[in-house]
């Protein structure tokens, strides 16, 4: 651990009396993993609404066949109250639509979000495991022919 904060410290050193650098590629890749962890986030979120609009759907349908007199239960905040279908339907069909708009926002997060992945591994020149192996040879033979490429790039897993 001692050899850690020693090769830090002297990285530091390097980069505080030359020119100004950005991150290190540590850096770079921890921002590049929690962004698309985010984005992750987002998509699991998405996928699980839209499993609850499917429920509230056939839920819906269901009751609007039935009397609407008839009683039926609802669960609010873990508690199960008795009601009529007559007063339960239309609370259901509001919630359907306010989750119908939670995923349009998450899905526009998402698509914003994966904008920002996108320039953020253009500009860090970040290249995921499996990915543009083709590029990276032809890549390899332009730097070794004198090829003006700038960047050493960072690999992600």
């Amino acid at each position: 651990m001692a050899a850690n904060s020693s090769s830090t410290g002297s990285k530091a050193s390097i980069s505080a009396g030359g020119k100004p650098s950005g991150p290190s590629a540590e850096q770079v890749v921890a921002t590049f993993q929690r962004m698309r962890q985010e984005q992750r986030g987002m998509a699991s979120k998405s996928a699980e609404l839209e499993m609850e609009i499917n429920e509230h759907s056939l839920v819906i349908d269901t009751l609007r066949e039935v009397d609407p007199s008839r009683k039926c239960f609802r669960l609010v905040g873990g508690v199960l109250v008795e009601r009529t279908v007559k007063e339960v339907l239309p609370a259901l069909e509001t919630n359907k639509e306010q989750i119908s708009k939670i995923i349009e926002t998450l899905n526009t997060q998402m698509q914003t979000k994966g904008r920002d992945l996108t320039e953020y591994r253009e500009r860090y020149n970040i290249r995921l495991m499996g990915e543009g192996e083709g590029e990276e040879k032809a890549s390899s033979r332009d730097s070794e022919g004198g090829g003006s490429k700038s960047g050493a790039g960072v690999l992600v897993s």
